[in-house]
C-alpha cells in the first residue's frame, strides 16, 4: 500500500512540477506564433509544390522548433526579468520571483529548450540552422530592450515574427516576397497587441525606469499608436493575399481578423483598462486560429480546384 502511495505521490508531484514549468513560460501562449508558422508552411508548400500539404516531417520539426524556441524566449525572459517582476505587485507571484523556479533551473531550461530548438532546426534545412544564431539572439534579448529603448514592442514583432517566415523557410530553404509579408504581418500585430498589454504597467514602468510606449508617450497616445499597427496588420493581410494568389476564403478570414482587431480597441481604452487581458489573450488567441482556418481552408480550395 505504501509502495502505491509513494508512486501516487510521486505522480503527483511530477505532475504539479510539470504545471509549474508550463506556467513559467505561459505555454498556452504558444497558440499565438504558432498558427502562423503552419500558414507560412502551408503557403509555401502551395507556392513551390502545388499542394498545401508540407509532409509530415516538415510539420513534426517546425511544431517541435516553435516550442522549443518559444520555451527558451519565455524561460530568459523569466529569470533575467526576475527582479523586475519580484517589485511589481502583477508579476510578484511569477514562478521564479516568488521562489516555485529557481534562477539555475529557469537557466536550464532555456539551454535544454535551445538544443532541442538547434537539434529540430538542422532536421529541416541548411539555411533554417544557419539562421539559429541570430534567431538565439532575438530570443534571448527582448527582456534587455525594455531596460533601453521604447522600441521594445518592435523587438519582440521580429521575433515572432521570424516564426511565421520560418514556417515559409522550413519547407522552400530560402526566403520569397510573400515570406516577408508574413513577417512583417506578424511584427505590426505583435507591437499593437504588446503596447495594449504594456498598459497595464504603465505606472510601475514609470516609477522603474522601464522602457515602453505607453511609459513613453502615454496610455492615451499609446493606444493610437497600437490601433495604427493594427490597421497596418490588416493592410499587410491583404497584401499578403495578393501576393500568395489567394482565393475568396483567405479575404473572408481577412476580414473577420479585422473585426478582431477593432474589436479588442474597442473594448480597451484609456479610461478602462479591465479588459485589456481579453483583448491581449482571447482575442488574439481566435484571430491566430482564424488566420490558420483561413489559409488552410485557402490552400485546399486552390489545391482542389
Amino acid at each position: 500500500m505504501s509502495c502505491w502511495a509513494g508512486v501516487c505521490c510521486g505522480t503527483v508531484s511530477a505532475a504539479v512540477r510539470v504545471k509549474t514549468y508550463l506556467d513559467l513560460v505561459k505555454f498556452e501562449h504558444t497558440v499565438f506564433a504558432l498558427p502562423f508558422a503552419y500558414a507560412g508552411m502551408l503557403l509555401a508548400s502551395l507556392q513551390t509544390r502545388g499542394t498545401g500539404w508540407p509532409g509530415w516531417h516538415t510539420l513534426i520539426w517546425v511544431t517541435v522548433a516553435m516550442a522549443a524556441a518559444r520555451t527558451a524566449a519565455m524561460g530568459a525572459n523569466r529569470v533575467i526579468d526576475r527582479f523586475i517582476d519580484a517589485r511589481n505587485p502583477r508579476t510578484a507571484g511569477r514562478e521564479v520571483p516568488s521562489g516555485k523556479v529557481s534562477p539555475g533551473q529557469a537557466w536550464t531550461l532555456v539551454v535544454v529548450s535551445l538544443l532541442v530548438l538547434a537539434f529540430a532546426a538542422a532536421q529541416l534545412n541548411p539555411l533554417c540552422l544557419a539562421l539559429l544564431p541570430l534567431a538565439v539572439v532575438f530570443l534571448i534579448g527582448y527582456p534587455y530592450t525594455k531596460r533601453f529603448t521604447w522600441l521594445c514592442h518592435a523587438w519582440l514583432g521580429v521575433t515572432d515574427g521570424a516564426a511565421a517566415a520560418g514556417g515559409w523557410i522550413a519547407v522552400t530553404g530560402h526566403f520569397a516576397p510573400a515570406a516577408w509579408l508574413l513577417w512583417a504581418v506578424v511584427i505590426f500585430w505583435m507591437i499593437g497587441l504588446d503596447v495594449i498589454y504594456a498598459t497595464l504597467d504603465y505606472r510601475f514602468d514609470l516609477a522603474h525606469g522601464i522602457r515602453s510606449i505607453p511609459a513613453r508617450f502615454g496610455i492615451q497616445r499609446a493606444l493610437r499608436i497600437a490601433a495604427a499597427s493594427h490597421a497596418l496588420t490588416f493592410v499587410l493581410l491583404l497584401l499578403l493575399g495578393v501576393a500568395t494568389g489567394a482565393s475568396f476564403w483567405y479575404y473572408l478570414a481577412a476580414l473577420v481578423m479585422g473585426a478582431i482587431l477593432l474589436y479588442e480597441h474597442r473594448i480597451v481604452n484609456p479610461d478602462d483598462l479591465a479588459r485589456v487581458n481579453v483583448a491581449f489573450f482571447d482575442a488574439n488567441m481566435w484571430l491566430a486560429l482564424t488566420m490558420l482556418a483561413g489559409v488552410l481552408v485557402d490552400v485546399t480550395w486552390r489545391t482542389l480546384t
